[in-house]
C-alpha cells in the first residue's frame, strides 16, 4: 500500500538512500489490447503544501517510463532509465519534484506511462527478438521533506492502479501508434513484477534530453503523391505537432535518411519500420502528439492524412540525445572540411543516446565496441564524454564479467547473446574468442578518457576490463605469439572490400590484430604502473614486449614492407610506434606512396582510417595527409560532402554517385566511426593537443598544409578554455594567436620547428 510514515524529528537527508527502495514493490500491469499502461496512484499531504520545502522522486524500470505529479511532468528527460547491462546495473533516476508536489495544494497523483524500449523491444537483427524479459516493471519511491524535518514516502505497492493509455504499440525499431479515440477504462490492479535490487545503482550516465527543434525546410509532393519534409539535418527524436481534424483521422509518418528516386530511401532501416501512428479523437482543439517511446534516425519524413494543407509551421523535428556539452569547435577556410567536421559532431549526437551506438536508424543501434574503438578520441574533444563513456566502460567490465562470457563481446549491452532467433549475421562466430580493436575498446576508450579528463580514480575503475581483454587474448594467441586465430573483423568496411562482405579487406587480419594488442599491452602497462600494481605493469608490458617481437620477425621486412602492403598495416605500424629507426622511415615512404597510387582516395576500413593521416603527418608527408583529407571523389571523406551529407556515413560510398543506395545490406548514413579523422583535424590541423593527461600540461602545434589557408578552434578542457587561430598569408609566413587557461603551461612549436615555453593567463597572445 502507499506508506505514510509519521512525522520524525531532526534534518532530512540532503539525497534519499537507495535503501528506501527495498520496501518499495516493483509493479506492473497487463496491457489492454497491447496498449501501453499508465499506473498511478493518489495519497494526500500530511502537512500543508507551504510546508514542502523539499521532495525527490527515486525511479527506475525494466523498460521505459514517464513519470507525472500533479499533472506536470516530473522531468524534461525521456527514455528513462537509459540503456545498461541490465543484469547487474540498473540505474535508479532522481527527480526534485518540490513544486510538482506543492502544486497539489495538499492532493498528490503519481501518474506513469510504462512502455517496452530497450528491455523486451525485439532488439537485434531481423526476426532476433532479443528481450530481457517478457514483461515491464517500474519501481519508485518519492520522498516528501517538510519544513519541520519529517518525511512522507510514497512507494510504489499494490494499491496502485493502472488505466489504458493511448499507445496502442511503441517499439525503438518500429515506432509509435496511438489512438487518441480510446478511452482509458476503468482503474485495475496493478501486480507485483520483479526488478533484482542487488542490480540498483545511482544514475551514473548523463540522462537523455531533447536539445533543440527544426522545423522543416522544404515540404513538396513526391512522384508518387506523398507528401515529403526536409528537416536540412540527418538527426534524431522524433516528430512533434498539434493537429485538429475529423474522429477517426488516421495521419501516418515514415522517416528516412536519404531520398532514392524522389521517394524516401528505406531500404537502409532493413526490418525497421520507423513509423509512428495518430488516429485523432475529433477534439477541435487538436491532439498533440510526440512518440517519446520511440526514437528515429531520419533528415526527411513522409506523411500521409494530414488533414488540410501542412506548412512549416504545424511540425518540428525534437532532436534527442544524452546530456553532454559540446566541448570542441573547429572552423577553417575549407568549406568541405567543416562540414566534415559539422558531420562528426552530428554523427555523435544522434548516437550518444544512452550508450555509443553505431547507428540510430536500422534494426540495430547497439553498443557496438569497434565504433567507440575508432572515434572515442574524436568524441572526447568533440563533447564532454567523462560519465557517458566512464558509465559504458563499466558497462564493459560488467559485460565481459556475466558467464559464460570472459571476453569483450562485440556489442555492449550484450543484448546478441538474448537473441531468440537465428538472425545474426555473426551467429556462427566462435564465441570463446575476441576480436581486437572491437575487444581493444576496454583499453583505447579508457585512455582516450584518462588522455582528455586525467581522472586516475575513473582509469581504475576501468583497469579491470582491460585485464579482461587482455588475458582472454592471451589464451587466444598461437604459439607463434601472434593474433592470428580466430575471428577477426580486420579492417572493417575497407572500401575495396564487396559490398556483401565487409570484412574482405586488404590488410591481414593477423597483422592488424596483433598491432592491436601491442598497443593496448602498453597501455595497460602504464595504467598498472599509475595505478602502482607494478606486477601487472611488467606482466603487461612484457607482453607488448614479446609480441612486438612476433609481430617484427613475421610481418616486417627489412625493406620496411609489411606483410599484405596496404596503407591500414602501415598506418597501424607506424601510429603504434612498432618499427625500429631504421625500418621505420622506409615504412613511412612505403605509405606514402600507397596514398598517392590510389590518387589520395581512402583506402582503409575500421582499423587504418583513424591512423593514417597520423603516420603520414608524424613521419614528415604532411602534403599527403593533407591531399589524402581534401580528396572529394569516391572514396574519400569529403566524398560524402560533396553528396550533401550532413552526418558522417558507414561505407565511404553508402550513396553511389548516381544517387542510388549502396546495395550492401549494412548501409547507414550516420555511424561516426570513419569520421574519426577529425581527431587528427583537431590535433595537427587547429594544433590542440594534450601534453599531459586532463590537459594540465598543453601541447600547441598547428601543422598547415596545402589546400588550408587558415583555421581557428577551440576545446574546453579538463583544465580550462585553449583556443587556437592560425593563418598562411598569401605574402607567405605565419601568424599564430592562441589562449592558454590561466597557470597552465603550454609547449609552443610553430611549423619552422621553434618552440618556445608560455604559461596561460587566459587571455589570448601572439605567439607567430
Amino acid at each position: 500500500m502507499t506508506s505514510t510514515h509519521a512525522p520524525t524529528p531532526g534534518p532530512a537527508p540532503a539525497r534519499a538512500p537507495l535503501t528506501l527502495l527495498a520496501d518499495a514493490l516493483p509493479i506492473t500491469a497487463d496491457p489492454t489490447d497491447g496498449r501501453a499502461p499508465i499506473l498511478s496512484t493518489r495519497a494526500e499531504l500530511t502537512q500543508p503544501a507551504s510546508a514542502v520545502t523539499s521532495a525527490e522522486l527515486l525511479a527506475t524500470a525494466h523498460g521505459i517510463y514517464e513519470p507525472t505529479l500533479n499533472g506536470s511532468p516530473a522531468t524534461d528527460t525521456v527514455l528513462n532509465p537509459g540503456w545498461t547491462v541490465y543484469e547487474s546495473r540498473l540505474q535508479v533516476q532522481r527527480f526534485d519534484v518540490t513544486e510538482q508536489v506543492r502544486a497539489g495544494d495538499g492532493a498528490l497523483e503519481v501518474s506513469v506511462p510504462l512502455g517496452r524500449g530497450w528491455w523486451n523491444g525485439d532488439f537485434g537483427f531481423g526476426d532476433a527478438a532479443s528481450n530481457y524479459g517478457d514483461e515491464n516493471a517500474f519501481l519508485a519511491a518519492l520522498v516528501i521533506t517538510y519544513a519541520d524535518g519529517s518525511t512522507q514516502q510514497v512507494l510504489t505497492d499494490e494499491s496502485w492502479t493502472a488505466t489504458d493509455s493511448p499507445i496502442t504499440f511503441a517499439t525503438i525499431y518500429d515506432g509509435q501508434h496511438e489512438d487518441r479515440r480510446l478511452p482509458a477504462g476503468d482503474p485495475r490492479p496493478v501486480r507485483a513484477a520483479e526488478i533484482d535490487r542487488g542490480t540498483l545503482i545511482e544514475q551514473s550516465s548523463p540522462l537523455i534530453t531533447r536539445h533543440e527543434s527544426r522545423r522543416p525546410e522544404a515540404i513538396w509532393t513526391s512522384p508518387s503523391g506523398k507528401t515529403l519534409l526536409d528537416f536540412g539535418q540527418n538527426l534524431v527524436g522524433w516528430l512533434r505537432f498539434t493537429v485538429a481534424g475529423p474522429e477517426g483521422t488516421e495521419i501516418t509518418l515514415r522517416h528516412a535518411e536519404v531520398l532514392e528516386h524522389e521517394e524516401l530511401g528505406t531500404r537502409p532501416l532493413r526490418s525497421a519500420k520507423a513509423t509512428d501512428h495518430l488516429v485523432l479523437s475529433g477534439d477541435p482543439a487538436g491532439d498533440a502528439f510526440e512518440p517519446t517511446f520511440t526514437f528515429h534516425g531520419f533528415r526527411y519524413a513522409e506523411v500521409v492524412g494530414w488533414p488540410g494543407e501542412l506548412t512549416a509551421d504545424d511540425i518540428e523535428a525534437v532532436v534527442v540525445h544524452s546530456d553532454i556539452r559540446r566541448t570542441g569547435w573547429f572552423e577553417s577556410s575549407h568549406d568541405g572540411v567543416n562540414q566534415l567536421i559539422s558531420n562528426s559532431v552530428w554523427s555523435q549526437r544522434g548516437n550518444f543516446l544512452a550508450v555509443p551506438t553505431d547507428c540510430p536508424q536500422r534494426d540495430e543501434r547497439l553498443g557496438w565496441t569497434g565504433d567507440i574503438a575508432a572515434f572515442a578520441a574524436t568524441a572526447a574533444y568533440q563533447f564532454d564524454v567523462s560519465d557517458f563513456l566512464h558509465n559504458w566502460l563499466l558497462d564493459v567490465r560488467a559485460e565481459a564479467s556475466l558467464p559464460p562470457l570472459s571476453f569483450v563481446p562485440f556489442v555492449v549491452p550484450d543484448s546478441l547473446k538474448l537473441r531468440s532467433q537465428g538472425s545474426d549475421p555473426i551467429a556462427d562466430r566462435p564465441e570463446e574468442t575476441p576480436t581486437a580493436i572491437w575487444g581493444d575498446a576496454a583499453v583505447w576508450v579508457a585512455e582516450a578518457l584518462w588522455t582528455a579528463y586525467g581522472d586516475l580514480d575513473r582509469l581504475r575503475a576501468e583497469y579491470p576490463g582491460m585485464v579482461i581483454h587482455l588475458e582472454s587474448v592471451e589464451r587466444a594467441l598461437s604459439p607463434s605469439g601472434l593474433w592470428d586465430t580466430g575471428f577477426q573483423f580486420g579492417d572493417w568496411l575497407d572500401p575495396d572490400a564487396p559490398p556483401e562482405d565487409a570484412a574482405a579487406a586488404k590488410a591481414d587480419k593477423g597483422v592488424v590484430a596483433t598491432a592491436c594488442l601491442v598497443r593496448s599491452a602498453r597501455f595497460a602497462a602504464e595504467t598498472a604502473a599509475l595505478l602502482g600494481e607494478e606486477a601487472d605493469a611488467q606482466r603487461w608490458q612484457d607482453l607488448a614486449d614479446r609480441t612486438l617481437a612476433a609481430f617484427t620477425e613475421a610481418y616486417v621486412q627489412a625493406d620496411g614492407r609489411i606483410l599484405s602492403d596496404c596503407g591500414t598495416v602501415y598506418a597501424l605500424a607506424i601510429a603504434f610506434d612498432l618499427l625500429d629507426e631504421a625500418t621505420r622511415p622506409k615504412s613511412a615512404e612505403r605509405l606514402a606512396e600507397l596514398v598517392r597510387e590510389a590518387g589520395f582516395q581512402v583506402s582503409t576500413g575500421f582499423a587504418g582510417t583513424p591512423f593514417i593521416t597520423w603516420a603520414l603527418s608524424e613521419t614528415g608527408h604532411i602534403e599527403d595527409a593533407y591531399r589524402l583529407l581534401l580528396e572529394d571523389s569516391n572514396p574519400s571523406w569529403l566524398y560524402p560532402v560533396s553528396m550533401g551529407a550532413t552526418t558522417i556515413w558507414e561505407r565511404w560510398d553508402s550513396m553511389l554517385p548516381d544517387g542510388s543506395i549502396n546495395p550492401g545490406e549494412m548501409t547507414s548514413f550516420n555511424h561516426y566511426a570513419l569520421g574519426a579523422v577529425a581527431d587528427w583535424i583537431y590535433q595537427v590541423v587547429l594544433g590542440i593537443r594534450a601534453a599531459e593527461p586532463g590537459y594540465r600540461r598543453i601541447l600547441i602545434q598547428p601543422t598547415p598544409g596545402p589546400g588550408i589557408d587558415w583555421a581557428k578552434g577551440a576545446y574546453d578542457s579538463a583544465a580550462g578554455r585553449i583556443e587556437v587561430e592560425w593563418s598562411v598569408p598569401a605574402d607567405g609566413g605565419f601568424t599564430l594567436a592562441a589562449t592558454i587557461p590561466a597557470g597552465v603551461d603550454a609547449l609552443v612549436v610553430l611549423p619552422d620547428g621553434t618552440q618556445q615555453e608560455v604559461t596561460g593567463t587566459g587571455e589570448q597572445i601572439t605567439l607567430a
